[in-house]
């Protein structure tokens, strides 16, 4: 029993390091012969079993994905052999956008500059550059803008498993903000 289990653990491991990305669990399942609950709780083995031995690799789970990659805490010594990783930063305006698309998804420019009460061009362009944002399709409207919301790589970054998990904004911080825009337009008004 316990050969078996370590073949089926193995062949997961090869699944997912080969692939390199995220692999859906209905994919996983069949390539192993199991249905998904069990193939989800082999997996979820597996996970603990890399957490207890100190490992430089971790599986994580994206909504109803896994993917093998690196623990955080191996990233200096990736720097070393790889030298510097492409790293970006996520400025005030790139953190204020990505909220937006978070949050709305499926949401247009127009939306986000409604929102933001300025261009974002710009911003939603980086995100996209980032592979953080992506089109998810288009509008059926006249000149059917393009949608956009988060991708994988958005969840891998904000180690979340599931847009569920973003936190829930407070109703009584959404009244302030929803003053505060107000104020900020009476003043453009008198100017």
């Amino acid at each position: 029993m316990q050969k078996e289990m370590d073949k089926l653990q193995a062949a997961v491991e090869a699944i997912l390091f080969t692939m390199g990305e995220s692999v859906e669990v209905a994919k996983i399942a069949s390539a192993i012969g199991h249905d998904e609950e069990t193939t989800r709780k082999l997996i979820r083995g597996m996970m603990d079993r890399y957490d207890k031995e100190d490992r430089g690799i971790r599986i994580i789970e994206l909504e109803d994905s896994f993917q093998l990659c690196t623990k955080k805490e191996m990233y200096e010594y990736l720097i070393r052999v790889a030298r510097q990783p492409r790293r970006y930063t996520l400025t005030e305006v790139l953190l204020e956008t990505l909220s937006i698309v978070a949050y709305k998804q499926p949401v247009t420019r127009l939306e986000i500059e409604k929102i933001r009460g300025v261009k974002s061009d710009h911003a939603v362009n980086k995100l996209v550059e980032y592979g953080l944002v992506e089109e998810k399709g288009r509008l059926e409207a006249p000149g059917r803008p393009l949608l956009f919301g988060t991708t994988e790589e958005f969840l891998r970054r904000f180690s979340l498993q599931s847009l569920d998990e973003l936190p829930s904004v407070n109703p009584e911080q959404i009244e302030y903000f929803k003053e505060e825009a107000e104020d900020e337009a009476q003043l453009t008004l008198n100017v």
